[in-house]
């Protein structure tokens, strides 16, 4: 009796470290309210990557920013929402052209979702060859969903040269994308479609834009930490004083 147990013992105890080490292919969590963080990931530098995008639940229907970077989530992330919230998906915002934030655009589109880059963020696609969205914005732009009320805002070039940020003003809450680093990141990430000039003056005019904000939430580092911005800005000084030296 008791090598049975110590065997089923083994076998749990197995059986839990390697449950452990898969990762989840999709992770949702509440913000706080109606807001709610999604992560996929994706393999770069043969690691596995996060990629943190945000929806809305409004009394409306859900607002998504950009959209999986994992391929196999599209429908799961839409899965997901319907069960946990009974409502369907509106639209859709891009951040930059990149495939973490673009790559499910017509995806969503064919599911009847409106889809939405800016005009700079939509020719960069085209000439990448990347997903493109259906409606394009010209200019900063407010939309009113439900009782919701937020802001398109591109501030300069930074990570991408079309980079934007998503504002909330009532509720703090800023939506940084790619343009904003974890507080515990060491460095600015890839930067071969970026503007190291040009990414310190960018990041001081999302603090212009964004005073005080409660909650930053970055792509692909730990959006809990209020200090993302503040350490990227830090970072994007440091870089810019190198490259001039």
């Amino acid at each position: 009796m008791r090598s049975i147990i110590v065997t089923l013992f083994c076998l749990f105890s197995v059986t839990t470290i390697f449950g452990q080490a898969e990762i989840a292919k999709l992770k949702i969590s509440q913000l706080t309210g109606d807001f709610y963080i999604y992560t996929t990931y994706n393999t770069y530098q043969e690691s596995q990557v996060p990629a943190n995008g945000m929806y809305l639940v409004t009394s409306e229907g859900v607002v998504m920013f950009d959209t999986p970077w994992d391929t196999t989530q599209f429908q799961p992330l839409l899965d997901s929402i319907k069960v946990k919230h009974n409502k369907p998906v509106l639209m859709c915002f891009a951040t930059h052209w990149h495939s973490d934030k673009t790559a499910g655009l017509e995806y969503y589109r064919q599911q009847g979702i409106k889809t939405y880059t800016t005009v700079l963020t939509d020719e960069l696609s085209k000439k990448n060859n990347k997903k493109r969205a259906e409606f394009l914005m010209k200019k900063d732009t407010v939309f009113n969903v439900g009782q919701y009320s937020f802001e398109t805002y591109y501030p300069g070039q930074g990570h991408t040269e079309d980079n934007i940020i998503i504002w909330f003003k009532k509720e703090k809450i800023l939506y940084g994308g790619c343009l904003i680093k974890g507080a515990d990141d060491e460095d600015l990430g890839y930067l071969g479609d970026g503007n190291v000039t040009e990414y310190a003056s960018t990041l001081k005019r999302v603090q212009k834009k964004c005073p005080n904000p409660k909650f930053i939430i970055v792509a692909h580092s730990d959006w809990k930490n209020i200090n993302s911005l503040t350490h990227s800005l830090m970072m994007a000084e440091a870089l810019k004083k190198k490259k001039y030296r």
